[in-house]
């Protein structure tokens, strides 16, 4: 007999149960096949085998990306992997897909922070998938891009937390860095869940023009478009796929997540998710409607006058931080 697997992974607020072997009486069987149930979609209203979950994650990757009509012909991807479950479930997933075709390339990059006791565990096993799928794997650093590192950030006594400075950065080195790699799309690895608590942030901070920003891929000057293929899978879902297909990664959480809003917006979703299932798929469907209402409107972008990444007027986000916080230390 097979003994169960339980546990939580930790710092992703994800509990997981595969069920043991018991006896044929007591065991829940996959509505596709009768192979054992290895998860519930309370969602879907659904059990599925290991088999059939891991082709469902890999059919809800496949719709979003078709809709970003890239793949139709040579392209080169950098893939941000963290070191999490998410972004390297996404190269695993990725490199499925797409691994046997030679005109499509995929290089893993990953941003190091400059997190100490946290970056340098997340770093190795993002070394550690690309090395087992034979993907490259470039590191860039906030400490040789920027001077600063995180850690410094977090220690100024700022009024902004540290995920403020630190999300801006990190994702102006990533569009500069994947542009320098001469590749036709960013992927992320933002899941359904982050996706949900980003349109529920901007919502509840009446952001409306960030809001339509969260469109899928943007033709904007220097650039390079994101892609979010996980975007219609569940966080518990690409924890439970991580699991089952063996793959490495860094279960601690960022040690200032819990200083962000953001974390509590999570709180809140997963809490009515809890009680009404489908509300994560609910809010994306409303998002996606608001974004088909939004005008007709040019974005403006023209080279940052410090650094000339792309900005939207003169100075992009990541030259105001950074002189933001050397006025702060020159005081």
């Amino acid at each position: 007999m097979e003994p169960a697997v339980t546990g939580r992974i930790r710092g992703a607020g994800i509990r997981y149960y595969i069920p043991s072997d018991p006896g044929i009486g007591s065991m829940i069987f996959c509505d596709r096949c009768p192979g054992r149930a290895v998860i519930f979609q309370k969602y879907s209203g659904r059990h599925l085998c290991s088999r059939h979950f891991q082709e469902d994650v890999h059919r809800k990757a496949r719709e979003v990306l078709r809709s970003y009509r890239i793949f139709g012909g040579p392209c080169r991807i950098a893939v941000a992997v963290s070191g999490g479950k998410d972004s390297s479930s996404l190269l695993v997933i990725l490199h499925h897909l797409f691994g046997h075709r030679e005109d499509v390339e995929l290089l893993a990059v990953s941003i190091d922070e400059g997190i100490d006791g946290y970056r340098p565990k997340t770093l190795a096993a993002a070394a550690a998938v690309a090395g087992d799928l034979g993907v490259e794997h470039i590191i860039v650093s906030l400490q040789d891009e920027f001077g600063v590192t995180t850690d410094q950030l977090a220690s100024g006594g700022r009024p902004q937390g540290p995920c403020s400075f630190c999300g801006v950065l990190r994702k102006g080195l990533l569009n500069k860095t994947a542009r320098s790699l001469s590749a036709d799309a960013v992927a992320t690895g933002h899941n359904l869940d982050d996706e949900a608590q980003t349109v529920m942030l901007n919502y509840l901070k009446g952001d409306v023009d960030r809001l339509y920003r969260l469109r899928p891929k943007r033709a904007i000057a220097g650039m390079v478009p994101r892609i979010k293929p996980l975007r219609r899978v569940p966080e518990k879902e690409m924890g439970l796929y991580a699991i089952l297909r063996a793959i490495p990664f860094e279960t601690a959480a960022c040690p200032y997540i819990s200083r962000a809003m953001r974390q509590e917006v999570k709180d809140l979703l997963n809490d009515l998710e809890a009680k009404h299932p489908g509300t994560k798929y609910s809010i994306m469907r409303g998002f996606d409607k608001i974004n088909e209402l939004q005008p007709p409107r040019s974005y403006e972008v023209v080279a940052c006058t410090r650094c000339s990444e792309p900005s939207s007027d003169g100075v992009c986000a990541s030259c105001r931080l950074l002189e933001q916080v050397r006025g702060e230390e020159s005081l």
